[in-house]
């Protein structure tokens, strides 16, 4: 059933992704109640980790933080790396699994890494799973939209982030693509991949789509704060964005960030244990550069909007 999660015991992947959901749960409740030791440097440096793009350049900092600065404009490295790893992820799945080939010494090295992570020594890949399928495939989708995006879309201004969160964002997608092999081991998929579609999947999918849109439309509507009619870039200053799901959230294609993982958790059937982990993370993670963007909206243009949200329309 949908609702209804089996029985699974804690492995390596559930570990790091319970781990990190809450560091970033920690890390949004400090930043809601410790703004009284914006003095201190300790804060400071939370703060200088936390922070990126806009909502950094007025943090009052010392000299030597800003050795650790990379560009934000940065940010299409991790994509690019994404649509690699699981384009080479996706490749390997189809072909293990179009030729039952899941014992073949030269994969071995994949079925090892998914061992180690999921906690079962005998892990292989024995028959399709449409829906580890269809998340690989959307996530990579995903990636590819992202990546061009940020290339031929957005318009970057000199905006910094820290080098530990650069470096975290190399890795995360690393891990993020053996994480969707290492998380439907729930159910066991029997004959074709088109015997096993179910409502579920087309309710994920759609889910996807409509995230995926709503994403796309916002991240327009802020390369259009910056770009003329001519799309020729007029400035490079921070405007308040308007239109959209803008009127209702301070951030919406944060919201639409969370609303894809959720349609992969969808995908799963509800099921995985392990992927709903990596949904936690992202709301929190989220959350918190959501929480960022709303206070600095807040503080620099007087009639914006009290009633509106940061990130979860009505609620959040």
């Amino acid at each position: 059933m949908l609702t209804t999660l089996r029985s699974h015991s804690l492995n390596l992947l559930d570990a790091l992704w319970c781990f990190l959901a809450l560091c970033f749960l920690v890390a949004f409740c400090i930043h809601k109640t410790s703004r009284r030791y914006e003095t201190c440097r300790l804060y400071v440096l939370f703060q200088d980790l936390i922070r990126y793009g806009k909502t950094k350049q007025h943090l009052k900092r010392d000299e030597w933080l800003r050795v650790f600065d990379v560009p934000k404009r940065w940010f299409w490295h991790f994509y690019a790396v994404s649509v690699c790893w699981n384009g080479f992820l996706l490749i390997v799945y189809l072909v293990l699994v179009s030729q039952h080939q899941s014992q073949d010494p030269s994969h071995q090295w994949l079925a090892g890494i998914l061992a180690i992570l999921t906690g079962l020594p005998d892990f292989a890949i024995q028959v399709p799973q449409l829906s580890t399928l269809l998340v690989q495939l959307l996530l990579w989708v995903h990636s590819l939209r992202r990546l061009l995006e940020c290339l031929f879309v957005s318009v970057f201004s000199d905006g910094a982030m820290h080098l530990v969160q650069y470096a975290f964002g190399l890795g995360y997608y690393l891990v993020l693509g053996l994480t969707v092999l290492g998380s439907d081991r729930l159910e066991t998929g029997t004959g074709t991949l088109l015997s096993q579609l179910e409502w579920f999947h087309v309710a994920g999918f759609g889910l996807f789509a409509g995230a995926s849109l709503l994403q796309h439309q916002s991240m327009l509507l802020l390369a259009r704060l910056r770009t003329g009619r001519s799309g020729a870039v007029e400035t490079l200053a921070h405007r308040l964005p308007r239109g959209g799901w803008f009127e209702v959230v301070s951030c919406p294609h944060y919201f639409a960030e969370l609303l894809i993982y959720v349609s992969f958790s969808l995908i799963f059937g509800g099921l995985s244990f392990t992927w709903w982990l990596v949904v936690l993370y992202v709301f929190f993670n989220q959350a918190l550069a959501a929480q960022l963007c709303h206070d600095l909206y807040l503080s620099k243009y007087e009639s914006y909007p009290k009633h509106r949200k940061a990130f979860i329309p009505f609620l959040l």
